[in-house]
């Protein structure tokens, strides 16, 4: 069932999975909106740098900030394939999705496709300032890049070392550290690290639940989200993670957790919040939440508003 789950959840990822259009603007809603489009639309990842912000979608959708967020504008993309992931570093962009598509972004400003080598579903991708990108997808794809995507190796794991029944787990996030150091999470619960550039593989955790969102800041508060509600948090930069509870069956596909112990959790026609760094989460309420799905979410800076996108083409500014 875990397995089921999981690839219907890549499904939605591609979809778009409409089913209500963003409510009217409310002045209390805990969703303020900076960006609407129509119900055709569908908004997958978000991610900032310093001076860009970049947040993509379905059909190749491809929205450009470069005021943190507070507003944005939609750039031509050499693609109408859907884009499922976006990592932004030093004023370059690599966003990835279908059928392995890999698009970049120069410090020109210009987007341009390029060859991942693989034909599976990227679902995710990450990258940091010195160029090293790492993108994951479906089947257990895990590719490397230190040219800021221009060109990608293979750096899967032994699968059969980590995955049950020689399975090829689907993996949906990853995060590349400022040294180098890339963690991948996915199905089964699974968070790997490698320090070798993909060459080894360290299993931190490994569960029922597959994980669809990872955040690991800088001071070493880590946080995973996925499926039947499951949220793991880790205070050592994600060496170990321990399972808080969430309060919810919902699929959760986003975490955020800023700097002032609020933890922002999106997920589908769910979202929860915490301030007490994670301790405990209760319910956002109001704003159409009940009815609608947001998946990426992110910050721009520590005095920058939480930004997280979804249904509809939106970017919402969360206020709950």
């Amino acid at each position: 069932m875990t397995r089921l789950i999981a690839l219907a959840a890549a499904g939605l990822l591609v979809a778009g999975a409409v089913s209500a259009s963003a409510p009217p603007a409310d002045a209390k809603s805990p969703l303020q909106p900076v960006l609407t489009g129509t119900v055709h639309q569908a908004l997958f990842a978000i991610d900032f740098s310093e001076t860009l912000g970049v947040a993509v979608g379905a059909g190749g959708e491809v929205q450009e900030s470069s005021d943190k967020g507070a507003s944005w504008k939609m750039v031509q993309a050499p693609t109408q394939l859907s884009l499922l992931g976006v990592g932004v570093a030093a004023g370059k962009a690599v966003a990835v999705g279908q059928s392995g598509l890999v698009v970049t972004r120069g410090a020109d400003g210009k987007w341009t496709e390029g060859k991942s080598g693989s034909k599976q579903r990227l679902l995710a991708v990450e990258l940091n300032d010195t160029g090293r990108a790492v993108a994951v997808g479906a089947f257990g794809t895990v590719l490397l890049s230190d040219d800021a995507g221009q060109t990608w190796r293979s750096a899967a794991p032994v699968w059969t070392e980590h995955a049950p029944d020689g399975m090829e787990p689907h993996m949906y996030a990853a995060h590349v550290a400022a040294d180098g150091t890339v963690t991948i999470a996915g199905e089964f619960g699974l968070i790997l690290r490698s320090s070798d550039a993909g060459a080894t593989w360290t299993g931190l955790h490994k569960g029922d639940a597959s994980l669809f969102a990872l955040q690991l800041r800088e001071d070493g508060v880590g946080y995973a989200v996925g499926q039947s509600g499951a949220i793991l948090r880790s205070a050592d930069g994600g060496a170990t993670w321990e399972t808080r509870p969430s309060g919810t069956e919902a699929l959760l596909l986003g975490v955020h957790a800023t700097t002032d112990g609020r933890v922002l959790v999106t997920g589908m026609r769910d979202m929860l919040v915490s301030r007490d760094s994670g301790e405990s989460f209760k319910h956002v309420q109001g704003g159409g939440v009940n009815s609608l799905w947001f998946v990426g979410v992110a910050q721009a800076s520590a005095s920058a508003p939480v930004l997280a996108v979804g249904q509809a083409g939106q970017i919402v500014s969360l206020q709950p």
